[in-house]
């Protein structure tokens, strides 16, 4: 591979880091300003006008906290546990399109970290790992809470991935592809999947909740059951890196539900703004367009906690075994029923 390319999404990958661990910062100003808002009070206020440098001062505090190790045999994992659960928010941004391409110093830049075939498949193998984050983070601590807050966590990840990847499947098959910048391309103009799959998106868009541990799936952080959950016994910048990684999740979650199922960077009228007002200006309104929609689900997410009171732990495995998977496994035969139908006519 060329020099200049790799030297090009070295510096694209650095970008979407930095973005990433942006958004996760003020979600994290942006949840108390939507809690403030639903529940009428005024919210942060105090840190920078409007409450603007609350995040860097949420930072500040946690870096001059004590770090805290419990009795535990197994302080190499304690501290493994929250370095795994950051990083793997920070993987899954590698395989998204965040745009179409730029034209800049004489050539294409696509805006895409890398294109593998299989990128969806990657996704889910690295959302996969993210529960041993989670089960080692519990386990290590030697605390009994934290323990049963992880195998809480656990059970209800594995559950809605099944659901989440049934899904998918109806997806792929009238998409025929597993790239993300193919599925995005597809999506030209307003011809988005949520119009195709619209019971495969809310499928989708509930188990990401469960994904995230958002509120109404927040059971393994329960604190009238669990004190704090799995972070209990965790203090300073590992518990910082648990809590920006829950809002990392949420802010990929909310990207890969715009890029399946809103079309991604695509908007109306797309193809005339590339012809009248040329290749970059339509692009970067693509790239802007994709950030509302992701902005749109992120406080979605921030509502819904803020709405809703959380399930039962019976109640949650109930909906994710006996709803959601007949659910998805409906929605496939329907899918291909459908295709076969449409291929039928042709």
């Amino acid at each position: 591979m060329d020099s200049t390319i790799i030297i090009e999404k070295g510096i694209f990958i650095v970008i979407i880091f930095a973005i990433t661990m942006l958004m996760a910062m003020y979600s994290t100003l942006a949840e108390r300003k939507v809690a403030a808002w639903l529940q009428d009070r005024v919210g942060p206020n105090r840190a920078g006008k409007g409450g603007i440098l609350q995040p860097l001062a949420d930072g500040l505090k946690l870096f001059s906290k004590e770090e805290f190790l419990p009795d535990t045999p197994n302080k190499f994992l304690f501290v493994v546990g929250p370095a795994i659960s950051m990083s793997v928010a920070l993987m899954t941004s590698a395989v998204i399109p965040w745009g179409d391409k730029l034209h800049l110093f004489g050539r294409d830049i696509i805006l895409q970290a890398t294109d593998i075939d299989v990128a969806i498949l990657y996704v889910f193998g690295v959302l996969s790992v993210g529960v041993y984050g989670i089960m080692i983070g519990g386990w290590a601590s030697n605390n009994k809470f934290s323990l049963m807050s992880a195998m809480r966590a656990a059970s209800q990840m594995i559950s809605y991935e099944v659901a989440m990847g049934l899904s998918i499947i109806a997806l792929l098959m009238m998409t025929g592809t597993l790239s993300l910048r193919e599925i995005s391309l597809q999506q030209s103009g307003m011809n988005w999947n949520i119009f195709y799959q619209p019971l495969g998106f809310v499928i989708f868009l509930v188990c990401s909740f469960a994904e995230t541990n958002r509120t109404p799936f927040d059971l393994a952080e329960c604190e009238a059951e669990l004190i704090g959950g799995y972070h209990t016994e965790y203090s300073s910048m590992r518990m910082g890196f648990y809590l920006f990684a829950e809002y990392a999740s949420m802010f990929i979650s909310s990207t890969i539900l715009a890029v399946l199922y809103l079309g991604a960077y695509n908007y109306p009228g797309m193809a005339w703004a590339v012809e009248n007002w040329g290749v970059n200006i339509a692009n970067v309104i693509g790239i802007i367009v994709l950030f509302a929609k992701i902005c749109f689900f992120i406080f979605f997410f921030m509502w819904v906690r803020w709405t809703i009171p959380r399930f039962r732990y019976d109640q949650l495995m109930r909906l994710g075994w006996q709803m959601l998977i007949p659910l998805a496994i409906a929605n496939i035969v329907i899918t291909g029923v459908v295709i076969l139908l449409f291929d039928s006519v042709k």
